[in-house]
Parts: structure tokens; C-alpha cells; sequence
């Protein structure tokens, strides 16, 4: 995947739109953070995965999901998306976009 595929897969999305964070490229939910890549332009930053969830993926897939030190202590993930395909960055994408959406938003795509 690249960045270009997240951002085409979220912006279908009610409520998402591009933007910037921390310099670069990034999508958002009501002015809320949904993703932002990585200043690498590999890996996309997603936030409110909670840190048990977190090494549950880096452990199972390492190579896939990580985290550096800077992020240590916050419920971020990092995915490589040179190494992802869309079932494994939807999922968590979606998920932050529902925590994200409005209810109007979520009850057009009979979400609530």
C-alpha cells in the first residue's frame, strides 16, 4: 500500500479530509487526527491503539507493525505500508474513524 491508497480508502469515508500533522500528509475526522504518515513516507501513524493491542500486533507481525521509543508511551501503531494490504490497515483505520465520526455521520452508513 501507499499513502495514496489509505487516503482514497478513507476520503470515501463520510467526515474525512486531508490535511497536515506534524509536516506531513494526513487524514482527519472533525479536525481530529485519523491517520498521518510518517516522515519516513513508509509508515502511516495511527493513533488510539491501546498498547496491549499495540504489541499484540508487533509481536505477531513485526515486520508489519511497530512502534519506536518516541511513541512508547502512547496508544500509537506504526505501519510499514510498503509491507501492508488494505485488510490490515482497515480495520484499525475504521475504527478510529468511527470513534472520530458524528453520529449523523456514522447513522449514514448505518452505523449507530
Amino acid at each position: 500500500m501507499t499513502f495514496d491508497d489509505v487516503r482514497a480508502m478513507a476520503l470515501a469515508w463520510p467526515e474525512v479530509v486531508d490535511g497536515t500533522s506534524y509536516g506531513t500528509a494526513a487524514l482527519k475526522v472533525r479536525k481530529k487526527l485519523l491517520a498521518r504518515l510518517k516522515e519516513d513516507g513508509d509508515s502511516l501513524v495511527i493513533p488510539s491503539v491501546l498498547q496491549d493491542e499495540r504489541e499484540m500486533l508487533v509481536e505477531s507481525r513485526p515486520k508489519l507493525f511497530y512502534f519506536t521509543e518516541h511513541y512508547r508511551n502512547y496508544p500509537i501503531v506504526l505501519v510499514r505500508l510498503s509491507k501492508a494490504r488494505r485488510a490490515e490497515v482497515e480495520p484499525l483505520l475504521r475504527r478510529q474513524w468511527r470513534a472520530l465520526a458524528s453520529k449523523a455521520a456514522l447513522k449514514s452508513v448505518g452505523i449507530a
